[in-house]
């Protein structure tokens, strides 16, 4: 029974709450965590980690004035319990409840939407900039994860800071992995700073041995300060960080509330720049997270006492698919290269990594290098699969126009997650990649109806010479038979599935075979429609377009994808173009961000469902 939770309704009640019983509360915040997150689902290792330092910061600082910014925000789960939202915390990332992320327009104390990660120290900077033009005084600090600081963006932010030197604190919460395991030198330099207790005693034998030394004038404190810098430059500790600029701070014990509350005072204090390192464990408090923060890190609802899903897949997802297909073809052709950037495990490729580590790199959080890296493969010679959820590709636009599509480099673009994805909300639907991706000159899009299409899709793109990307949805398969062939698909070719003389349903990726039983449907009502599995974005079938616009007089595309600049787009200029004079009516995503729900309730939402399509088709042949 919740004995200290209960008291909390804002950061400024825990001066209600002695030292001794904020472990308590720690406890009972986890316990929280656990038992909601049974229910709902969610980010459990990564908050399960933080509870400790999510409380000293709000024991120490002043929210909402003073300012905490979480970077990618899956650790908010505490703070969200702190800043009046645990009445509400059983709808985390339900349709209509808590966001699973922190958003602004939730809370006071919520001063960043995230979601994607490195952002915090560069917005952070930013808060800080404009609290000194306007002469305030409050003090900002962001979190941000080890896994998080593989991204370049991070180091920029890192670098601008120390030159402009503004109060700042960044709390460096180093938990050795992000959601797979860390990569790269960064790493393994932070694996020096925590294993290495010579280090900090030195330090701390340096510092008693300088502040000993009787004051005999300036000469001397620079002498001293020089015989500091060349000890702390022989010691390491910090020292990537100090070069930047920073007062660095640690490594501490991140799950030691006196000590975290000590330092983040000692870091109002010092002024500037500071970074706090603090290790935490990923899970802690609930040992199968523990055990396996990588499976925990995102959950769906499971069983408390064993830690296991309280449902079970009963079909394969698509990600398994392209998994198995691409260790398939590496088999046959030893060009085949992977690349994912810290997800082996959410895309499928760490049974590639497995069966061929020489062929694959995890980059860490760092998509931009990922799909140059790519390019570079590209140019000597191999076949790389860059393969990356839909919501991050947005990351590396620039590289994929820049780096891949100017050289027309045979880079191929995996796209997991594509479409709606559910209770992650605004930042994680990966609904734009159509639009964006479209327009780049040299770029082929693909789209799979099913997983036995996605197949032949994955064998497309590897012969493929030049950019092409194939996308495919979150979660289960449809469950037709797979392709044993070694087809391909003939470039800009679509199919017709069923003939009909009413009009014709153009659907591409995920919509084709709702298409199929809208058509079926609505043929009961004496609406007979063709239905046409476009297959590709870019290049259209352009002489079936012509032929269906020749034959109809009313034509409807079909797509999870926003409708600004989507496929529908595509057909709609071309039917323009080439003054083809056909109705069409779009159907698809609106101008908005889609918030968190199922993908169910979201497509239902959205008119995108079954019953909302068929409304929509109706409306327009009624129309004439």
């Amino acid at each position: 029974m919740e004995e200290f939770l209960a008291q909390i309704d804002s950061p400024k009640d825990l001066e209600k709450i002695s030292a001794d019983n904020l472990y308590k509360l720690a406890q009972e915040i986890r316990e929280e965590i656990i038992v909601n997150l049974s229910n709902t689902g969610g980010h459990l290792a990564s908050s399960l980690g933080v509870v400790e330092l999510t409380i000293a910061l709000h024991s120490v600082l002043n929210s909402p004035k003073d300012k905490i910014l979480w970077d990618v925000g899956h650790q908010s789960y505490a703070h969200k319990l702190l800043t009046g939202r645990k009445n509400k915390f059983n709808t985390l990332r339900q349709f209509n409840g808590l966001s699973g992320f922190p958003k602004r327009q939730e809370s006071i104390h919520d001063h960043l939407d995230v979601g994607h990660s490195s952002t915090s120290i560069s917005a952070a900077l930013g808060m800080a900039c404009a609290r000194d033009i306007r002469g305030d005084d409050e003090t900002i600090v962001a979190v941000i994860g080890d896994g998080a600081l593989t991204a370049g963006m991070a180091f920029e932010a890192l670098n601008h800071a120390g030159d402009l030197a503004k109060d700042l604190i960044v709390i460096l919460n180093d938990n050795e992995m992000s959601i797979s395991k860390n990569v790269g030198a960064v790493s393994n330099y932070l694996d020096k700073l925590r294993t290495n207790p010579k280090i900090h005693k030195a330090k701390k034998d340096v510092g008693y041995l300088i502040n000993s030394i009787p004051a005999f004038g300036d000469q001397l404190l620079k002498t001293a300060n020089k015989v500091k810098n060349s000890l702390k430059y022989l010691l390491v500790s910090g020292l990537l960080f100090e070069e930047f600029g920073f007062t660095y701070l640690g490594p501490i014990d991140g799950h030691n509330i006196k000590v975290l509350q000590e330092h983040i005072k000692d870091a109002k204090n010092i002024g500037g720049p500071v970074l706090i390192h603090t290790v935490t464990t990923k899970g802690k408090g609930y040992a199968p997270a523990e055990k396996e923060p990588s499976k925990y890190h995102g959950v769906a609802p499971f069983n408390i006492m064993t830690g296991e899903a309280k449902s079970k897949r009963t079909k394969k997802t698509y990600t398994d698919i392209f998994s198995q297909t691409l260790v398939d073809l590496a088999k046959e052709d030893e060009s085949v290269v992977a690349i994912t950037a810290a997800m082996p495990s959410g895309t499928g490729l760490n049974k590639f990594a497995n069966e061929y580590p020489d062929r694959f790199y995890d980059v860490g959080i760092a998509e931009q290098h990922a799909l140059t890296l790519g390019a570079g493969l590209a140019l000597n010679g191999t076949k790389p699969f860059v393969t990356l959820y839909s919501t991050f590709l947005q990351r590396g636009y620039d590289q994929i126009l820049h780096d891949i599509c100017i050289q027309n480099l045979p880079v191929k673009l995996a796209i997991d997650r594509a479409g709606l994805v559910g209770r992650d909300g605004e930042t994680h639907q990966g609904v734009f990649d159509y639009s964006f991706l479209r327009h780049l000159p040299n770029m082929t899009v693909m789209a799979p109806k099913d997983e036995s299409e996605l197949q032949v899709m994955v064998r497309t793109a590897l012969n493929h010479d030049g950019p092409i990307s194939f996308r495919y949805p979150r979660g289960e398969v449809v469950g037709v038979e797979l392709s044993e062939t070694d087809n391909t698909l003939e470039i800009a070719k679509a199919e017709t599935l069923r003939q009909g003389k009413d009009g014709a349903i153009l659907a591409i990726g995920s919509m084709v075979h709702p298409a199929l039983k809208i058509a079926s449907d609505l043929a009961e009502e004496g609406i007979d429609l063709e239905v046409v599995n476009m297959r590709f974005v870019k290049p259209l079938d352009k002489q079936l377009i012509k032929n269906l616009a020749d034959r109809f007089n009313l034509l409807f595309t079909v797509e999870e994808n926003v409708l600004q600049g989507g496929f529908g787009s595509a057909v709609a200029e071309f039917l323009v173009d080439q003054n083809l004079n056909v109705k069409l009516k779009r159907i698809a995503l609106p101008d908005e961000f889609i918030e968190h729900g199922s993908r169910e309730e979201l497509l239902a939402k959205y008119g995108l469902d079954i019953a909302g399509i068929k409304a929509k088709i109706r409306a327009v042949m009624q129309e004439g």
